[in-house]
C-alpha cells in the first residue's frame, strides 16, 4: 500500500512557511500536489471522494491564497457551530465578524472536514452515492445547505473535469488506510513496535541472553533496559562502546533512557517507505531512529542543510526512488 504515494507529488513547504518562502500566488495544480494525499487519505477512511474534497479545497480557499486558509488553516469555510471547541478566527461572510474554525494545519482542516460531513444527518445521504458520483456528491452538497451560492454545485464539477480530480477516486480501496510514516495515519503506534524478533546476532554474555532483538530497515536494534549504558550493551553484543552512539545518533557520553532504540549496526541510506508526515514535537534525528535511516541521509534526500528542522505538517523523503515532496 506504500507505494501508491509514490504516484503522487506532494506539498514541500511546511503550512507556517509556505507564504513567507515566495510572494508567489498558488495556482490549482500547486495546491493539488500539495494536498492530495490528504484528500485520498480521508476517502479511504471516510468515504467522502477525494476529487470532492479537492474541488471544495480549491474553491473554498482559492486556491490555497484565502485569508481563511493562510492565517486559520480552514480549507472548507467550516463555522464555529454549536459544538466547536477548538481556535476561532472571525472573518465578514454573509454576516459582519462571523466565527470560523481555526486549526494548527491543513492536515487538521481535511480532517475535521470529514468528521463534519460524515457525522452530521442532512448530509447522511451523501453516504449511499457511488465513490465515482462526484456530480451527484456536488449537487447533494448544495441541497444540503453546504454553501449559499446557487452556482456551487456546478462550480466544483467544471474544477474536477478541469483538473481530471475524479482520476484520484480510483484509489478508493474499502477497508484500506493510506500507509505513510510506515504506519496509519491514524495511529502514534512506532513503527519499530511493529517488528519481527531476529535471532541472527547472538548475546555474547550470559547476562544479557534475555535480550531480545529487532529488526528495522534491515537494522538490528535493542530497546534500551533501565540503567542501561553504552559500555554494557557493546558488551553484551561483543562490539565497541564508541559504535553505539556511532549508530544512533548520540552523544559521545551520553546516557540512555528505558526503551530507548538502540541500533547495534549502521542504519541504512534509504528506506522501504517512501514519505514521512512531521507530526508535532518529532526532530530530524528522532525521524531517523523510526526509519533506521541516517540524519545525513535524510537532509541530502530533502535539501535541508544542516542547520534545518522539519516544522510539522511537512512531508519528508524517505528514498531517492519517489519524487521529491
Amino acid at each position: 500500500m506504500k507505494k501508491i504515494l509514490a504516484l503522487f507529488f506532494l506539498w514541500s513547504l511546511t503550512p507556517a512557511s509556505l507564504f513567507s518562502q515566495s510572494s508567489q500566488r498558488m495556482t490549482a495544480e500547486e495546491y493539488i500536489r500539495r494536498y492530495r494525499i490528504m484528500a485520498i487519505h480521508e476517502m479511504n477512511t471516510h468515504r467522502i471522494p477525494a476529487s470532492i474534497t479537492l474541488a471544495q479545497g480549491l474553491l473554498e480557499t482559492d486556491n490555497g491564497n484565502s485569508e481563511l486558509a493562510r492565517l486559520a488553516h480552514n480549507h472548507f469555510g467550516i463555522k464555529c457551530k454549536n459544538d466547536w471547541t477548538g481556535q476561532v478566527y472571525y472573518k465578514d461572510d454573509d454576516a459582519g465578524n462571523e466565527c470560523f474554525r481555526k486549526y494548527d494545519s491543513p492536515y487538521e482542516s481535511y480532517a475535521d472536514h470529514s468528521v463534519f460531513l460524515s457525522t452530521r444527518e442532512r448530509y447522511r445521504f451523501l453516504f449511499d452515492l457511488e465513490m465515482t458520483d462526484y456530480a451527484g456528491w456536488a449537487k447533494g452538497l448544495k441541497s444540503a445547505g453546504y454553501a449559499t451560492n446557487p452556482e456551487y454545485a456546478g462550480r466544483l464539477i467544471r474544477l474536477i473535469e478541469a483538473y481530471s480530480l475524479d482520476e484520484l477516486d480510483d484509489q478508493y480501496v474499502p477497508g484500506k488506510i493510506l500507509i505513510i510514516n510506515g504506519m496509519p495515519m491514524d495511529t502514534d503506534t512506532p513503527v519499530v513496535m511493529q517488528l519481527a524478533v531476529t535471532d541472527s546476532i547472538e548475546s555474547r554474555s550470559f547476562e544479557s541472553t534475555f535480550r531480545k532483538i529487532y529488526e528495522n530497515n534491515g537494522v538490528k536494534l535493542i530497546f534500551a533496559l533501565k540503567n542501561d549504558s553504552y559500555y554494557q550493551i557493546a558488551r553484551d553484543f561483543g562490539i565497541y562502546s564508541y559504535q553505539i552512539p556511532n549508530y544512533n545518533e548520540l552523544p559521545k557520553r551520553g546516557s540512555l533512557v528505558e526503551g530507548q532504540v538502540i541500533y547495534l549496526e549502521k542504519k541504512k541510506k534509504r528506506s522501504d517507505y517512501d514519505y514521512h508526515l512531521v507530526k508535532e514535537d518529532q526532530t530530524l534525528h528522532s525521524i531517523a531512529q523510526q526509519y533506521a535511516v541516517r540524519s545525513k541521509s535524510l537532509r541530502k534526500l530533502n535539501l535541508m542543510r544542516k542547520a534545518d528542522h522539519p516544522g510539522t505538517g511537512r512531508i519528508l523523503r524517505l528514498n531517492p526512488d519517489v519524487p521529491l515532496p
